[in-house]
């Protein structure tokens, strides 16, 4: 690779280079979703199911009768349902939880 960040130790020893494995943190936000089925995009440039991840936690105390909701990474969009996309028949999650996309290399 023609570009990239390199960073040396106190050694002189080469410790990380543009060919280094790398993960970072690209966005941090709530996600809130009422009692209707339903999707959010959220958009970020540059991720793509091959090099990203996405995922939701609970933000508090879940209670027996929550669900957690679902993520997919397209090209430079988080979407998060809050239903089982797989199953026509799934319930519905509510509530708020906190949506994470990493970006690997």
């Amino acid at each position: 690779m023609a570009y990239g960040m390199r960073i040396w130790g106190a050694d002189g020893g080469l410790q990380l280079d543009e060919n280094s494995f790398t993960f970072r943190l690209v966005l941090s936000t709530l996600v809130t979703f009422t009692n209707a089925k339903g999707t959010q995009n959220f958009s970020v440039p540059g991720c793509n199911p091959s090099n990203s991840v996405a995922f939701v936690v609970p933000i508090g105390a879940v209670t027996s009768s929550q669900r957690q909701f679902e993520t997919e990474m397209l090209d430079g969009v988080a979407r998060v349902y809050n239903y089982t996309r797989t199953f026509e028949a799934s319930s519905v999650a509510t509530g708020t939880m906190r949506l994470l996309v990493s970006r690997f290399r």
